[in-house]
C-alpha cells in the first residue's frame, strides 16, 4: 500500500497517467463503462507488464472494491480496469471484519478513492452455507461459524425457508454492508460532504453483468 503520486520515477520511461477521477459519479461511471467493454467481449485493459510498469511510481485509484473470494469473480477483470485503478479488498461473503474496515479506510484516507462497492454474486457458497446453517441450527466450529454468523441476519430477515433465500439474503447482506461502511468513522464524514459515495451491487455468473442495488 504506497499512498504517493502516479509522477514518474527520476530515469524512468513510465509517463504521467490521465487526470485522477475524483467525484464518485465519475468513478462509478467508470466501473460501469468497464463493465460494459467486459461483456460485450471488448476489454480496453489486460495484465500488461507494461500497464503494470507505468504505474509503479505511484497510485491514484477511483474506488475500492470489496467482494466476494470466489474464484469465478475477478474484479479488475469484469470491471476493465487496468493497474492503479481500482483497490481491491475480498473476504468470504463480502464479510467485513478489522481488516477489511482497515484496508477501506487506508483507501478513502489515503488513497483518496471517491467510491466503495459492496459485490456481491450469485451462488455465493458463503451464503448457501448460512443458509443451510440457519436451516439445521448448527453452526461451523472454527473461523468459518464468523463467516455464517456475520451473514445470518439477513438470511433471517429474508426468512431461511425461503426457496429463494439463498439469493435474497445475498442481495439484502450486501445492502447492510453498503450501511455499515457508509456508517465507518472517516467515511461518514466524507459522505455526508459529498466526497466518498458507498454503493452495492450484484455480479452475475452467468451473464457477466454487474447490476447496482437501490
Amino acid at each position: 500500500m504506497t499512498a504517493t503520486s502516479p509522477a514518474a520515477r527520476p530515469g524512468s520511461s513510465a509517463q504521467p497517467g490521465p487526470a485522477p477521477i475524483t467525484r464518485p459519479a465519475d468513478a462509478l461511471a467508470a466501473l460501469v463503462a468497464g463493465n460494459r467493454r467486459f461483456v460485450s467481449g471488448r476489454p480496453e485493459h489486460g495484465h500488461d507488464v507494461a500497464a503494470a510498469a507505468a504505474t509503479s511510481g505511484g497510485q491514484q485509484p477511483h474506488a475500492v472494491v470489496l467482494g466476494c473470494i470466489d474464484s469465478r469473480v475477478p474484479l479488475e477483470a469484469i470491471f476493465d480496469q487496468t493497474f492503479g485503478s481500482i483497490c481491491v479488498v475480498r473476504s468470504g461473503g463480502e464479510v467485513v471484519d478489522r481488516a477489511v474496515l482497515g484496508s477501506i479506510s487506508f483507501a478513502v484516507s489515503a488513497l483518496g478513492v471517491p467510491l466503495i462497492m459492496v459485490l456481491g454474486h450469485a451462488r455465493c457458497g458463503a451464503v448457501a452455507a448460512t443458509v443451510d446453517a440457519v436451516r439445521s441450527g448448527e453452526r461451523p466450529d472454527g473461523d468459518l461459524g464468523y463467516l455464517v454468523d456475520e451473514i445470518t441476519p439477513a438470511v433471517q430477515a429474508v426468512g431461511p425457508e425461503d426457496p429463494d433465500a439463498a439469493e435474497k439474503a445475498m442481495r439484502v447482506h450486501v445492502t447492510r454492508t453498503v450501511r455499515r461502511l457508509r456508517d465507518m468513522p472517516g467515511v461518514a464524514q466524507a459522505v455526508a460532504a459529498g466526497r466518498v459515495d458507498v454503493v452495492g451491487a450484484v455480479y452475475d455468473l452467468d451473464t457477466g453483468w454487474v447490476e447496482q442495488l437501490p
